[in-house]
């Protein structure tokens, strides 16, 4: 059974940096789909930011690009975003999301794309 898990989250300063991590286990696949979501209190979900890893392409949403970076470990079958230039809107629970194959470009942000998900990790920007 292919399982998620979420690193990394805490309290950080506006302005700062932070790396989440999302690692995965009994996962079979040799190309895979992995993303960001976020949820941030009484609000919905939102996309972050996805990775192919068959090809490395990445899509991000606007409110992140150019401040978060995804990345990924082929070997370890890990994921990472980088945040940087962190904002108080940017608080929220952070959850991972995979699937096996590399999803077509423009589903990369639709959340029912994905079957498999983490508990979420928190990230907290305050001063």
């Amino acid at each position: 059974q292919v399982q998620l898990r979420e690193s990394g989250g805490e309290v950080v300063q506006p302005g700062a940096s932070l790396r989440i991590s999302c690692t995965t286990s009994g996962a079979s696949s040799s190309d895979y789909t992995m993303a960001w979501f976020r949820q941030a209190p009484g609000k919905e979900r939102e996309f972050v930011a996805a990775l192919r890893t068959g090809d490395g392409r990445t899509k991000y949403s606007d409110s992140v690009k150019g401040r978060f970076t995804m990345s990924r470990d082929r070997a370890k079958m890990a994921s990472y975003l980088q945040m940087n230039s962190l904002n108080p809107d940017d608080t929220a629970v952070y959850y991972c999301a995979g699937r096996g194959g590399n999803l077509i470009y423009g589903s990369l942000g639709d959340s029912n794309q994905y079957g498999y998900w983490g508990q979420g990790t928190q990230v907290t920007v305050s001063s």
